[in-house]
């Protein structure tokens, strides 16, 4: 049936919309401009309460399959792409597309012209949007969109339970805190031999040195790094006590627990093929991102943290290590999932450092 999405500023875009008349969403509209890998976009906890947009034309066309979801469940609000296929081929497919959004019961307005609406949002910068049938009454919609933006977003997906992945004999004990955590971060780690104590985010820096862990991740996540100010905290208290690695919102969130700053980005870095520079080697790396914040660069000033590595496209931060401590973080994603793997030894550097602490 026919639907529409309609964002902050009144602008409406026109589609099919998959999943009945009954089938609603609200949330922040971003995009991401990866060719593959859309079930890993649609479960990557990172999107919770947003409204993805893909921008490749066709999406689809391989089915899915359950072992390349990266987390329990989806938290999308909502799916925007241009063609539905219906009809994919994949020796490795377990269901169509479609099939996976009604299971996981993500609506999805289909045959948009999203390069429109990808550059609506470059210019206008990312904002909310709602996604309703064509019959809607409007008094419905002004209130989905008077709905505000849900804030802490990072306790929907957090782990509730604390669990263990065991590993190989003399393995590194990692402790990870769950900000939403990807299934290929997890097997990452344990392809280096480590066994790793997942926790939930709300875990105090008290109970984590408990598990006397070699080394702490700091986990991806969706939202505002400064809507968890009680993780911040914790996270404040563990810099000088074990080697740290984050990435995504635990490189944000690490940044702040060391002093430094954040800011939200206009339209963000969602997409597979984003070029980073690491400023020690002078190398260049394609990677995946999915963020929406920054480091601020000038709130860096006077504090013992260096730019380890650099965005290509607009020169923000991607990386940053401590001068004195074995802390680093990065922005974007090593374990590639989806994306490429350019980066994947940025985990090396985790797991020397925790070799000189032994």
């Amino acid at each position: 049936m026919k639907g529409k999405l309609i964002l902050q500023d009144g602008t409406i875009f026109h589609g099919q919309l998959f999943g009945g008349s009954k089938v609603t969403a609200e949330g922040e509209v971003v995009f991401n401009t990866g060719m593959t890998g859309y079930q890993e976009i649609l479960t990557d906890p990172s999107y919770c309460k947003q409204i993805v947009t893909l921008t490749y034309p066709i999406i689809g066309n391989y089915g899915t399959a359950k072992q390349f979801n990266q987390s329990r469940k989806s938290f999308v609000s909502g799916l925007v792409i241009g063609e539905l296929c219906v009809n994919p081929s994949s020796s490795s497919m377990e269901k169509t597309l479609p099939e996976f959004l009604t299971a996981e019961k993500i609506p999805c307005l289909y045959d948009v012209d999203t390069r429109a609406l990808t550059k609506k949002i470059r210019l206008a910068g990312t904002m909310k949007g709602v996604i309703v049938s064509e019959y809607t009454s409007q008094n419905t919609i002004d209130e989905m969109m008077a709905l505000p933006i849900r804030k802490n977003v990072v306790e929907l997906v957090t782990t509730p339970i604390s669990y263990t992945l065991d590993a190989g004999n003399n393995a590194f004990n990692v402790v990870a805190m769950d900000f939403g955590i990807k299934r290929n971060i997890l097997d990452t780690l344990r392809k280096l031999n480590c066994h790793v104590t997942i926790v939930p985010a709300k875990t105090t820096a008290e109970e984590i040195l408990a598990l006397n862990p070699d080394g702490i991740f700091l986990s991806n996540g969706p939202g505002d790094p400064k809507d968890v100010p009680d993780v911040i905290r914790e996270v404040r208290k563990l810099l000088d006590k074990r080697p740290i690695f984050g990435i995504c919102l635990g490189h944000q969130i690490l940044a702040l627990a060391m002093g430094a700053d954040t800011y939200k980005l206009k339209f963000g870095h969602r997409g597979s093929n984003q070029p980073v520079k690491d400023l020690r080697t002078g190398k260049v790396a394609i990677t995946s991102q999915n963020h929406g914040y920054a480091v601020e660069e000038k709130s860096l000033a006077g504090l013992p943290i260096e730019v380890t590595h650099i965005s290509l496209n607009d020169g923000t931060i991607e990386g940053v290590r401590h001068k004195s401590l074995p802390v680093t973080s990065v922005q974007y994603h090593p374990e590639a999932a989806p994306g490429p793997n350019d980066s994947v030894k940025l985990f090396d550097e985790f797991i020397e450092h925790m070799k000189r602490k032994r």
